[in-house]
């Protein structure tokens, strides 16, 4: 059986309170057994939801900008180096079942609006890029806006009940 991927997008860099929520969304997605794709960076959301993940005994998977594995974040079970530098976020999106979208800047939200493009639901957590932009990319509306981990999880398991990936 195939297994569900949840992919995390953010910041390279990131708060306190944004990593925290990245950290958090990583164990839960590890806790609910499904894994954790991110653009596999050392810093910011990627490496706090990694790190999350990791802890809570989940499979991380990397998708790198760049084309060396040693530019990968700690704690990733399968880096898969590019070279592609941001092209690479329609890998991203296309590999996961649900995009959960954390605070962060243009590459965060053409990941983003990718996801709207194919039809890959969004669950914004703590993060409004606002309702023109998600509207305008989202023919079906599958966009959600949460304010916590907890809150995004219960999002992700609306949207994967709506679309089996089985």
């Amino acid at each position: 059986m195939r297994k569900t991927c949840i992919g995390v997008m953010g910041g390279t860099a990131a708060n306190e309170a944004t990593a925290a929520n990245a950290r958090q969304l990583g164990a839960l997605i590890a806790e609910n057994g499904w894994v954790l794709i991110s653009g596999g960076r050392p810093t910011g959301v990627m490496q706090a939801s990694i790190s999350g993940a990791h802890e809570a005994g989940g499979l991380t998977v990397g998708v790198l900008f760049d084309d060396d594995q040693k530019y990968a974040a700690k704690d990733l079970d399968i880096v898969i180096p590019t070279g592609m530098g941001a092209a690479r976020n329609i890998i991203n999106v296309f590999s996961s079942d649900v995009v959960v979208a954390c605070q962060g800047t243009g590459g965060t939200l053409s990941e983003i609006a990718l996801a709207l493009r194919f039809g890959r639901p969004v669950v914004l957590l703590d993060f409004d890029p606002g309702e023109a932009f998600l509207n305008a990319g989202a023919a079906d509306g599958r966009w959600a806006l949460a304010a916590t981990p907890a809150e995004a999880i219960d999002r992700i398991r609306e949207y994967l009940a709506e679309t089996p990936t089985n």
